[in-house]
Formats: structure tokens, C-alpha cells, sequence
């Protein structure tokens, strides 16, 4: 078993939605741990086939057994931003002059984010991707993708490291229809997988976070995550 202990200023791990408010899950999500372990590592996760309206995601990635822990739930704030476009049709094509070549549709939104995040990503059952990591957290493996990030490029970590021994922590546990933690706080449905090209494929499931920090990890906190 591998245990990374992460810790980032700002974060933020969008929801699949539309509209003027964007959320964001409540701490990592699966989908977005496996893909910071596979940029760490090296592999690229995009598939770029020329032909499809959106990036896909390559088949045959390797699959990992992970567990997300957070020493202390973070911050949740928002902001008010605009968010330019270019608008389908002719819809404010009156105002393209004024932008001079610039997107010239301009939507106000709320964007929700996270602050001071720490916690651990551990990962199971795969010691070859384990061992990609180590090399990638030392500067040896290829990297073709930028810097880790956390959802958004613009929210780098502060600190990424292996660790042989973790602090307790508030695992993320999957809800179950017989759990008797009644009304969990933080209670939120993570993504598992991403399928791009057709969202009723994505994967997700309910989790909460263990209300009393513990070391161990518990078994229902395990998930497992990969692209066949």
C-alpha cells in the first residue's frame, strides 16, 4: 500500500452542471485522485482521436484500489465571476465588434471552491503504478502533461508526498442503504469514473466522512477505479 499525504492552498472538483452556480464535491473525488495519480506517474489519460467534440479518455488505463482521507474538512467558499463564450447561433452577435476578436457572450456565475486542504490519497492492489508514483514524486518519469493540479490548473499543490506513516483522518466511506450513521455530515456523491462521451456511463457513489478520525482505514472506505 502507497499513502500520499497532499496539501493544497485552494481546490476545487466540479460537478457535472449547468447553469450559473458551479459546486464542487466537498474534498477530492475518486475520478480526480486517479487522475492526479496518473499525472504523477506519467500516463496520459486523454485520448485525442480528432473526430470527437471533446477529449476522451484512452482505454486500458491501469485500475487501483484508492481510499481518500482528509485530516480536516476544508474550507467552502464562492465566487462571482463572468464567464465568456461563444454563443451558439447568432445570439449577441451584436456585440463582437466591441470585444474586437474576443468571446463577446458574457454570462455572470457562481463558482463555489475549497480552501486548505489536507489529507491523504492511498492506493492499493497495483504495485507497478505504485511504483510509477514514487519515481514521478522524484523528477523520474516523462512527464507530457503540465503540473499536478487540483481541478482547476490554476490550484497548484503545495506539497505531495509519500509517507510511511499517516495521522488520523476522516476516511471517506461509501453510504450504504443499511448505514446506521443517520444523517452524515458531508454526506456527497463523488465520481468514480468519467465516461466524457456519454455521462450515463460515469460512475459515482455516495460517501461521508468518518466523524471521528481514525488511522486505520476502513474497508468500506476502498474504492476501485480504472478504464477498461
Amino acid at each position: 500500500m502507497l499513502c500520499l499525504y497532499f496539501q493544497a492552498p485552494f481546490a476545487v472538483f466540479r460537478t457535472f452542471t449547468a447553469g450559473s452556480f458551479r459546486p464542487t464535491a466537498p474534498f477530492i473525488t475518486p475520478s480526480a485522485a486517479y487522475g492526479l495519480l496518473l499525472n504523477l506517474a506519467g500516463i496520459e489519460m486523454r485520448d485525442d482521436d480528432s473526430e470527437a467534440e471533446m477529449t476522451l479518455i484512452r482505454s486500458g488505463l491501469p485500475r487501483v484500489t484508492i481510499a481518500l482521507g482528509a485530516l480536516e474538512m476544508p474550507g467552502q467558499h464562492s465566487v462571482y465571476q463572468q464567464l465568456h463564450n461563444y454563443p451558439v447561433g447568432n445570439t449577441g452577435k451584436e456585440h463582437a465588434p466591441n470585444t474586437k476578436g474576443n468571446k463577446y457572450n458574457i454570462t455572470p456565475a457562481r463558482r463555489s471552491f475549497l480552501s486548505n486542504l489536507r489529507g491523504y490519497i492511498c492506493l492499493k492492489d497495483n504495485d507497478e503504478l505504485a511504483a510509477q508514483v514514487i519515481d514521478g514524486l522524484a523528477g523520474k518519469r516523462e512527464r507530457k502533461y503540465g503540473l499536478p493540479f487540483f481541478g482547476d490548473n490554476n490550484f497548484l499543490p503545495d506539497r505531495i508526498a509519500s509517507v510511511d506513516q499517516i495521522e488520523p483522518a476522516h476516511w471517506f466511506v461509501k453510504v450504504a442503504p443499511d448505514d446506521e450513521a443517520g444523517i452524515a455530515v458531508n454526506i456527497a456523491r463523488l465520481t468514480v469514473t468519467i465516461d466524457r462521451a456519454d455521462m450515463s456511463r460515469t460512475r459515482s457513489a455516495l460517501f461521508r466522512p468518518l466523524q471521528v478520525a481514525a488511522v486505520e482505514i476502513p474497508e468500506n472506505a476502498w474504492v476501485c477505479v480504472g478504464y477498461d
